[in-house]
């Protein structure tokens, strides 16, 4: 009888749940074919409208979470039971709360558990061409919202499910592109002519630590202020060859500032999801050291949780819409530890990739369902872990610190410790371990303690981009708070409207990694082997690369400070003395000087560059007139402080003009330039996108001033490494791709490309090299040499990676800031450096004026921030120059210096050459004018 009752209860659960959801139709009702199947691909338009019919279910809330950068709608879907609809904004509250842990003591965090539902992120189409991250999605809604199995059910009833279109604009671009051939079997991704995203294509997973991207910035809402979901699970492809799926537990290193509970939640969620696969006969998911993911990297869509306590979760899975092979890699037909369940060699078809996908979303939503109350108190408690952190004396055990701990034992055992000494216990293994003395002599010292908080002073010169920073600190969710009122620590007094930074919050793994030097450990494969590189970068430091000051604080401190809303942007009023009658000077070491300039050039108001002032070479003048005036009072909005000039200045300067200016990009898109390009919108400098069809047709000289070539621009020397080059950058045929994109195909050539570049240099134009591309320095015969050589066995080499190796790390070079390229900059800054080129430069060509160094390495130890092995061979190495080229100039930049657009600090190194017209700076007699 009892069962009888159970069963009728249950049959009219699910005849609710039935009659409560409209008559959807199927996705192949709404494409004309099923997701999954061979050689069909939707766009993000048929996707959109697909979502918003989907919307009419109960299980489901339609969220548009931003516009995209070419202006599409982002679509984030909520499904979750109706009942749990009805209270969302409470579960949305517990989930925020739970998370920043604030003023929640463990036994109300134990009965919020018990009242919440854990919320779990899932997306898809990030790198738009791993097409199975889009696909999946939607085949993920469907289920999700038609569904009737009581496991749908049960994960409805535990789970909020945030399903979030992570690239509408790649979507559309890239179905487009496959779908444009009329038979199936022709069909093909290859040679998209364009990034999958408008400016930064794969890129778009590197921006979520500073959100440049309108479509990060919709993301990064949802995820750090709005939600803070206690799982989020970010789809990529593709998987290591000879395997389906690479997936949780990742391979060391991981950062060391993260809670040990995000990292044992990921092995938990990642067994589920194996555990899932294997029960379900679906072979060849691997894990651990059997793919190259780690958790070090900060900057992604899902290493970026990792920073907030959040399960991150990555998988990168095969498939295509086109059916290929998973081919025989022998080494991975042996079950191990990284491949427990190994897949033998077949053709592989796109609804595999489909079926996986559902059931590791699957694995994932059952997992938080059955440990919803665990998942939102692990979550709180790592947050009051950090706070507690943050509120203590306690030291990172990072692994210099850790390996300097042992360099002074084992020296000083050689000096005089020849037994060991009895305080302390032989280790169970056999053995002796060290003094506990060598421990405390790090791990116990007051001034090698973790930072209580950072203040950044808003009197600093380039406040505008320390905003920014703050910034990008809100948009992560990052407590900030402001002073009101003057105030003092110590014996520093800091004015009102400085910013300040504690590390008592929840998120603190994530503020002391933009504050603090990354410190990579020394990873190699084996003893004096080739290193082991880095996923990504080894070393970001933001505050570093944007060039913020601030003080760091070992104790904690208070003053009259106010909590900034969590998400609330900030936006400092700059000020402009209205009185003024003579003219205005800007600070050039304010970036958003350069907005300023650009905006008062484009409507005709002259402006000049004072070779001396009294605030720093550079500093741009003014003249007043009523049209000067008026675009400046529009500037304040930008931060800067205009000041007023009583006194026509009688020091040299040089008139600022406005240059026509080409960047280069190729075929198919590249990432540092789509960065550059988008960098000099935000700066309002107007260029225009070359290709090596416009510079190998000549006349450059005639329409531009300023030529840029970022990285990978410029092919090497010598054959060996040109027909490498050449090898990794195969362009279609013309006859395969349409006609509209013909004019953006071909490479730079020694041939035919670098004598029209030469022209253009002797004829009185600038180029601008970045990164590999300062490989024209060779092509052009300038007396420089790579100064990263060693002679072995009589024949001059590379240095050998076992011997120098910098993976993208933070570097500090010296600069002469009395160069009108070097205007505004200090004599010391970071740079962002990957295995840049470095350079020998000979006393005698700098003497004759045939290379002026610009930025050089003056120490033994330059890292900043990182992972620099060998990094005393950098010392002396030139690493920024100019040098004349007949009436023209070459200006040359190892480092990166406009990466990611996060390297604020070195911006200013492109900017000052985009106005300088080379004439040396001179005395001017102004003539009065007010209009």
């Amino acid at each position: 009888m009892i069962r009888t009752v159970y069963l009728f209860v249950f049959v009219a659960i699910c005849h609710i749940a039935i009659s409560q959801t409209p008559n959807l139709p199927t996705p192949k009702e709404h494409f004309g074919f099923s997701i999954g199947d061979d050689y069909n691909l939707a766009t993000y338009t048929q996707t959109e409208a697909y979502f918003r019919i989907l919307a009419a279910s109960d299980r489901v809330k339609l969220v548009d979470i931003g516009l995209t950068e070419e202006g599409r709608h982002q679509l984030m879907l909520i499904v979750t039971s109706p009942e749990n609809h009805k209270k969302l904004d409470r579960y949305k509250e517990i989930s925020t709360m739970m998370a920043r842990a604030e003023g929640v003591s463990d036994e109300e965090a134990k009965a919020m558990a018990a009242e919440g539902k854990a919320v779990v992120w899932i997306d898809g189409g990030l790198h738009a061409t791993e097409t199975v991250g889009a696909s999946q999605l939607i085949e993920t809604a469907y289920e999700l919202i038609t569904r009737n199995d009581p496991e749908t059910l049960r994960i409805l009833d535990k789970v909020v499910i945030l399903l979030t279109h992570a690239n509408p604009d790649g979507q559309e671009l890239v179905s487009s592109w496959y779908m444009r051939n009329p038979v199936p079997e022709k069909r093909t991704m290859d040679n998209l002519p364009r990034l999958y995203q408008k400016y930064v294509g794969h890129d778009n997973n590197r921006d979520f630590f500073i959100m440049n991207m309108k479509e990060t910035q919709n993301m990064g809402r949802q995820l750090f202020v709005e939600w803070i979901p206690q799982i989020m699970y970010n789809h990529h492809q593709s998987g290591p060859g000879g395997s389906v799926v690479a997936g949780p537990p990742y391979r060391d290193p991981f950062n060391y500032v993260f809670d040990p509970g995000m990292i044992t939640g990921i092995d938990g969620v990642g067994a589920a999801m194996i555990n899932r696969l294997n029960l379900e006969n679906k072979p060849g998911y691997t894990r651990l050291g059997g793919s190259v993911f780690s958790t070090w990297y900060n900057g992604g869509l899902r290493t970026t949780t990792h920073f907030h306590n959040m399960i991150g979760l990555l998988t990168e899975i095969v498939g295509s819409p086109t059916p290929a092979e998973i081919p025989l890699v022998a080494a991975r037909l042996i079950p191990n530890n990284n491949t427990p369940n190994p897949v033998t060699p077949q053709m592989w078809h796109y609804k595999q990739s489909i079926d996986y996908s559902l059931s590791l979303n699957y694995a994932v939503l059952d997992y938080a369902a059955r440990n919803s109350d665990h998942l939102l108190y692990g979550i709180y408690r790592m947050g009051k872990n950090s706070i507690e952190k943050g509120s203590s004396d306690y030291w990172t055990p990072y692994p210099s610190r850790i390996e300097m701990i042992s360099t002074v034992y084992k020296s000083k055992q050689k000096k005089d410790e020849k037994k060991p000494e009895n305080t302390y216990q032989s280790s169970i293994m056999g053995g002796y371990g060290i003094p506990l003395k060598y421990y405390d002599s790090l791990f116990k010292v007051a001034d090698k303690r973790d930072a209580r908080g950072y203040i950044i002073p808003s009197d600093q010169p380039d406040f505008p981009t320390a905003v920014k920073f703050i910034n990008a600190l809100i948009k992560t969710g990052i407590r900030i708070e402001i002073a009101k009122s003057d105030f003092s620590v110590g014996k520093k007094k800091y004015p009102a409207g400085s910013y300040i930074v504690k590390t008592n919050q929840a998120f603190r793994p994530h503020v002391i990694d933009m504050f603090e030097p990354q410190d990579h450990p020394n990873d190699f494969q084996y003893p004096g082997g080739p290193p082991i590189r880095p996923y990504d970068a080894a070393g970001w430091t933001l505050a570093y690369q944007m060039g913020v000051k601030f003080d760091r604080f070992l104790e904690n401190f208070d003053g009259p400070f106010e909590q900034i809303k969590y998400g609330q942007l900030q936006n400092p009023k700059g000020t402009m003395d209205a009185t003024a009658t003579t003219g205005y000077t800007l600070n050039a070491k304010a970036n958003n000087s350069f907005v300023a300039v650009n905006d008062l050039l484009k409507e005709g108001v002259s402006v000049y560059r004072l070779a001396e002032e009294q605030n720093g070479a550079g500093t741009f003048y003014i003249p007043y007139s009523t049209k000067a005036k008026s675009v400046l009072e529009k500037e304040t909005d930008l931060g800067l402080k205009i000041t007023g000039v009583s006194k026509k200045p009688t020091s040299a300067m040089t008139k600022v003009s406005t240059q026509r200016i080409a960047l280069w990009d190729s075929y198919g898109g590249s990432m540092p330039s789509g960065w550059a390009r988008w960098l000099m919108e935000q700066y309002h400098f107007k260029a225009n996108v070359i290709y090596t069809k416009d510079v190998d047709a000549g006349g450059l000289r005639d329409k531009y001033d300023v030529i840029i070539f970022v990285t990978r621009g410029i092919p090497p020397i010598g054959k060996e490494t040109l027909d490498e080059w050449e090898a990794n950058r195969k362009e279609p045929k013309p006859e395969e791709i349409p006609t509209e994109y013909h004019y953006t195909m071909g490479k730079i050539t020694p041939e035919k490309s670098i004598p029209e570049l030469k022209k253009f240099l002797e004829a009185g134009g600038k180029i601008i090299t970045i990164g590999t591309s300062t490989n024209l320095v060779y092509h052009l015969g300038l007396p420089v040499k790579n100064a990263m050589t060693e002679i072995f066995n009589g024949q001059e080499r590379n240095l050998p990676n076992e011997k120098y190796y910098v993976p993208g790390s933070l570097l500090r070079v010296h600069l002469d800031s009395t160069q009108s390229a070097t205007w505004g900059m200090a004599n010391k800054t970071d740079v962002y450096f990957d295995n840049s080129p470095v350079f020998n430069v000979a006393p005698e060509a700098i003497l004759q004026g045939k290379v002026k160094p610009l930025a050089w390495f003056g120490d033994e130890n330059p890292l900043r921030s990182g992972w620099a092995w060998g990094q005393s061979y950098l010392k002396g190495g030139v690493v920024a120059f100019e040098a004349p080229v007949g009436n023209g100039k070459l200006y040359a930049f190892g480092p990166e210096i406009t990466f990611r657009a996060q390297a604020q600090g070195t911006f200013k190194l492109l900017f000052n050459e985009l106005y300088l017209n080379g004439e040396p700076p001179k005395r001017i007699d102004f003539v009065e004018s007010k209009k």
